[in-house]
């Protein structure tokens, strides 16, 4: 008689599939890989998954970080066939088949890549400590740093040049990110917070959204773009479109309009302008050879796999995938989640030896982009809206994306009250400040003042 031991020995060892990121796409990749009978490994260097299209929300207040992250073990407690591991992936060996990580190595049998993207300053990289952008928590704590650190700032300050520069507020990029980044500090000026200070008036504030394109929200209908520039400017934001942006220091940004050069000055410059592949494809291409695009995407087959490599598979936004309509599949949340669900039934699939499903299919449910309270905008392929409703409709799609049901009432909450009161809860000033002793050891170290005549 053979032992339970004995024959949990001679079993063979369960099919090992790898993910490397945490994000909209390798999050789903591993919630449907449940109960599949594969071991899975879900790899990220942070330990939760993010809701970047409301990173905004919680640079400019509104929300917390909180409201919109979740630890990946938590929405992925209940698959027993799924591990979470905290490290950064950094490479790959392909004959031996494990990846490599900070802390060590990880083999697989299947590898999942969903490593997103990053901020692309398009060869300026040094303007990125001047010009955050908004891709992790960090960055919309530091926006929201800078955002409201300047209005405190400018309330202290008797230097009124200082304070015009403390109260100019600069946004490169008029895309989604751009104009509901814009709209939001400009909602804040004119309404949230005109009573809040004594010593200045938060609607003297100026923000500018400055795109490269002859209008904001380039990717959508003329309509929409023409309603977006309007909300814009009726919450005091200055449009600033054909400007492409020359250079960013500590004292603001030189701006070029056709043949004219100006020079901004502002303490609050904020990045929306691009983005860029995270540097894993790059690992990709000199393991295995794979192409990239010009941004850092790979490129991969229609089914979301590397050519030549059925066992690897690339999803999300540093994929570069033309769907069986021969489209090209956007770098958004839907599709990244479209994605890891595909891969997933893919597996599985693989796993009852059935046949392969057919190439992918992105299933495109339109853009949105809010603009302040009670504005947005959204082509929603079947119909357009703006105004009022489109407002109401992006909240209920948002809600309804986020994974966890306690984010979707707390976001929910929160939102009803800042609706019903316009009141934004969350206006910390976070971050180290500058210690008594530091100030002290400053002032010493200084030359006396000359003495006046």
């Amino acid at each position: 008689m053979v032992s339970s031991s004995q024959a949990a020995a001679t079993e063979a060892p369960r099919h090992r599939v790898v993910i490397v990121g945490g994000g909209f796409g390798g999050l789903h990749t591993a919630k449907h890989l449940s109960k599949s009978g594969y071991d899975v490994t879900l790899l990220d260097k942070r330990n939760f998954q993010l809701f970047q299209p409301l990173l905004y929300q919680v640079a400019t207040g509104a929300l917390t970080i909180g409201d919109i992250a979740i630890p990946q073990r938590v929405v992925l407690r209940k698959a027993a066939n799924v591990t979470c591991l905290t490290a950064t992936a950094y490479d790959i060996d392909p004959e031996r088949r494990v990846v490599l990580h900070e802390y060590g190595e990880l083999a697989y049998d299947t590898l999942v890549v969903a490593t997103g993207v990053k901020h692309h300053y398009f060869g300026k990289d040094e303007w990125r400590a001047f010009a955050p952008g908004l891709k992790t928590a960090e960055h919309a704590i530091e926006m929201r740093r800078k955002i409201f650190g300047a209005f405190e700032r400018a309330e202290m300050t008797d230097d009124p040049q200082l304070r015009d520069e403390l109260l100019t507020f600069v946004i490169v990029g008029g895309g989604p990110t751009g104009v509901e980044l814009a709209g939001a500090i400009g909602e804040l000026a004119q309404k949230v917070m005109v009573r809040d200070f004594r010593r200045i008036d938060s609607r003297d504030a100026r923000v500018l959204l400055v795109e490269g394109a002859p209008q904001v929200l380039p990717a959508f209908d003329e309509k929409l773009r023409v309603a977006a520039r309007h909300h814009l400017e009726a919450l005091g934001v200055k449009v600033m479109t054909s400007t492409m942006v020359e250079n960013v220091d500590a004292e603001g940004v030189r701006i070029r309009s056709g043949d004219t050069l100006t020079d901004i000055r502002a303490r609050t410059v904020l990045w929306a302008a691009g983005v860029r592949a995270s540097l894993f494809g790059q690992v990709l291409t000199e393991r295995l050879g794979v192409p990239l695009d010009r941004g850092g995407r790979v490129r991969v087959a229609p089914d979301c796999s590397l050519p030549g490599h059925p066992d690897i598979f690339v999803i999300g936004d540093l994929a570069r995938l033309t769907d069986a309509r021969g489209r090209e599949v956007p770098g958004l949340a839907p599709a990244a989640i479209q994605q890891g669900r595909y891969v997933a039934a893919t597996l599985k699939r693989r796993a009852n030896k059935k046949v392969a499903l057919k190439p992918f299919y992105y299933r495109d449910l339109g853009s949105m982009a809010v603009i302040g309270m009670n504005r947005a905008v959204g082509d929603l392929r079947a119909f357009k809206v703006t105004g009022t409703f489109a407002w109401f409709l992006w909240a209920f799609v948002h809600i309804r994306a986020l994974i966890d049901g306690s984010q979707r009432l707390r976001v929910f909450v929160q939102w009803f009250w800042k609706y019903l009161t316009r009141r934004v809860g969350d206006r910390l000033v976070t971050g180290a400040p500058t210690s008594t002793k530091t100030l002290r050891a400053e002032r010493l170290d200084s030359p006396p003042p000359t003495p006046k005549p």
